[in-house]
């Protein structure tokens, strides 16, 4: 019988556990309300300045934005008095969708622009007049290309004959981008019967309904959110610099409101794991058999009676959202536990937590992880809402309380750090969310920010923490072809705001890279290739320092001495207290595993023995590396339908996981020994 992964060699090129797909088509289902086309209740005056439109074709600006671009706190509080929207409900909406960012006119995946995150995913999409390509090496596959055209993803629409903006000026220009947000909202409460309400309390139902959900549940989590920022505060430098501050306000949101909007309700026939105010749907993933003894698409399992939770694994979906839940669906391809939505931060759950599903592409961390899908790409520069990180930490923070694992990069994985489980698998090993995932914003949502806790003289480690707002390494390969580095014409991508820093060989920046002999046979040559993570590092992952000199820093990485720009004015990583790995005295190197399977003893007669094969690369004496943890030595066999077959066989070696290069690593506890960190 084969194994459940990979799946066969036919299916051994598909996405194991990045969902691909076409977009959701979600409607802002408003029954019994008008459709779009008034304008807003704004006075007359602004209606006609706001048809007085530019016509360089540079900005459009029209006058009642100009002058006003220069202070993005400005122009939130000129466009809430144009159109009667409280400025705390102005500012939460935009916070909750993009941090009040602009993102130099980039769109998230959703097709939003903006600080109001204004929806034109017709223009998203376009590449020279031509759809952009869906699914990372399989663009063919149904489904993986589709564009929705509801009314949700053309928010712009609206706002362009709201305001007499332009589309391309609402897009690129942020306080025009802002006015237009303010016009939508207004418009959505003037459906609902609600034109001059004062109290923000009383703009729930637009709130709710500028999530773009057709949920009622997930447009009331939108909601809530905003509310709850909106009493809480914030302020912050956007990445365009401009500070932006909503200040603490008592606000009692009134939810009644929201029935006016006739969402569609949520009913499962089983309560998916979740945070209860999250509103997360349960659309299960199938477990049939399908002919010649095979079956799909996870395996039953009992944890963590069976065996501990200790992953959880970060996914990009390479795709959308609704072709990511058609593909779910099907026995035949593989599963994951989790899809998030971009717009709004709905969340779907396919497969209990208790159950194994096929996603890392690595069957020992597939038996001991959870996987979660983010509607995106990580090769493309769309970036991720707000909304997305939020409900995503939230579920992390629940799922690793329930599951006992920590908060930290050794134990919440991108699927860019799961090792390939044999040389000949490391090659085709996935690398998303890719070097435009927020880690830093994540990891500060989860609860466990970053932060230095030893000095040079005490530490001997490193967590990488380059500040994403001046960091911006410039790829190549990320609009033409989001595919493995062999894919696609070479192509620039822009300096955008990154978690990724590369490594060189020498401290100078013309300096070649690392070479990485498994992800980039057979020389190994490292390139700048947005999916080349050969020489490559990112925020959270913490490495033993091998070398400081003036104002770089060498890493030990691969078996080789890595160097990155760190000076001391500008740290692109802090000082770590960390127990350190070292290879054994008298052993010249120590070999590296993919998994940490138990030894040939401990398996019964009838179940074939998993080989222990080391992976391609040199860990020599003398290097020292992070320890992650002790890793269990099991394996979790599954291969029939019937779960009574199913049993996991446990061994008496021990193995530590180590941050070996970009992917962990495993390593026999024999050949190596522990050094705690000092003080």
């Amino acid at each position: 019988m084969r194994r459940k992964f990979p799946r066969n060699p036919g299916r051994a090129s598909l996405r194991v556990g990045v969902a691909t797909a076409a977009v959701a088509a979600a409607a802002l289902a408003m029954s019994g309300v008008p459709a779009a086309g008034a304008r807003a209740a704004v006075p007359s005056s602004a209606a006609q300045q706001g048809g007085q439109t530019s016509q360089s074709g540079q900005s459009g600006q029209s006058s009642t934005t100009a002058g006003v671009s220069a202070s993005r706190q400005a122009a939130f509080a000129q466009a809430a008095r144009e159109y009667a929207v409280p400025l705390p409900v102005l500012l939460g909406v935009s916070y909750l969708e993009t941090r009040w960012d602009a993102h130099h006119g980039r769109p998230s995946m959703a097709g939003g622009y903006g600080p109001m995150h204004l929806t034109d995913l017709a223009a998203a999409t376009a590449q020279g007049g031509t759809p952009a390509p869906g699914e990372r090496g399989d663009p063919a596959r149904p489904g993986a290309t589709g564009v929705p055209s509801g009314p949700a993803f053309r928010t712009a629409d609206l706002a362009a004959r709201l305001t007499g903006e332009r589309k391309a000026t609402l897009r690129t220009d942020p306080a025009a981008n802002i006015r237009g947000g303010a016009a939508v909202l207004a418009e959505y409460q003037r459906r609902l019967g609600g034109a001059g309400a004062t109290d923000p309390g009383d703009w729930y139902g637009a709130v709710a309904a500028y999530s773009g959900a057709t949920e009622q549940s997930a447009a009331r989590a939108f909601a809530d959110d905003v509310y709850a920022q909106i009493r809480t505060g914030a302020s912050r430098a956007t990445d365009d610099g401009q500070r932006v501050t909503l200040a603490p306000t008592a606000v009692r949101a009134d939810r009644t409101w929201l029935r006016k909007l006739g969402l569609r309700t949520v009913t499962t026939e089983q309560a998916p794991e979740c945070p209860a105010d999250l509103g997360c749907e349960w659309i299960p993933a199938p477990y049939e058999e399908f002919g010649d003894g095979d079956y799909g698409n996870h395996d039953l399992a009992d944890r963590p009676n069976s065996q501990k939770v200790r992953y959880i694994v970060i996914h990009s979906t390479e795709g959308s959202y609704a072709g990511t839940i058609n593909l779910v669906q099907d026995p035949t391809y593989v599963s994951w536990h989790y899809t998030l939505r971009d717009s709004d931060g709905h969340i779907a759950q396919h497969v209990p937590t208790k159950d194994v599903a096929w996603h890392a592409g690595n069957w020992y961390v597939n038996a001991k992880s959870i996987g979660l899908e983010h509607e995106g790409y990580a090769a493309r520069g769309d970036w991720f809402t707000e909304v997305m990180y939020r409900n995503s930490a939230s579920l992390v923070r629940y799922l690793a309380a329930k599951y006992d694992i920590p908060l930290d990069r050794q134990h919440i994985l991108g699927h860019d750090n799961v090792p390939g489980i044999t040389p000949a698998n490391v090659a085709g090993m996935h690398w998303d969310p890719g070097p435009y995932w927020d880690w830093a914003h994540y990891f500060e949502l989860l609860g466990a920010p970053f932060t230095q806790n030893a000095t040079a003289a005490g530490g001997g480690a490193v967590t990488i923490k380059p500040n994403p707002a001046t960091n911006r390494p410039v790829f190549t390969h990320c609009e033409d072809q989001p595919g493995p580095p062999s894919e696609g014409r070479p192509r620039r991508c822009r300096a955008w705001p990154s978690s990724a820093l590369l490594l060189h060989t020498e401290p100078r920046q013309d300096a070649p890279l690392l070479k990485d002999v498994g992800s980039n046979p057979p020389d190994g040559a490292s390139t700048t290739n947005v999916a080349d993570i050969g020489s490559r590092v990112s925020t959270g992952q913490q490495y033993a320092v091998a070398e400081v000199r003036g104002d770089w820093t060498a890493i030990w990485y691969l078996g080789q001495k890595g160097w990155f720009f760190n000076p001391a004015d500008a740290p692109r990583a802090v000082w770590t207290k960390a127990t350190l790995v070292k290879p054994k005295q008298g052993r010249a190197s120590v070999q590296i595993y993919g998994r940490a399977y138990p030894e040939a003893a401990a398996y019964p007669s009838d179940v074939p023995v998993q080989p222990l094969v080391p992976l391609q690369y040199s860990w020599p004496a003398g290097q020292a590396y992070v320890l992650g943890m002790e890793a269990d030595a099991e394996y979790y066999r599954a291969v029939t339908f019937d779960p009574a077959d199913h049993q996991v066989i446990r061994g008496q070696l021990r193995y530590y996981q180590v941050q070996f290069g970009h992917r962990i690593g495993y390593v026999l506890a024999d050949d190596v020994d522990l050094v705690p960190p000092a003080g």
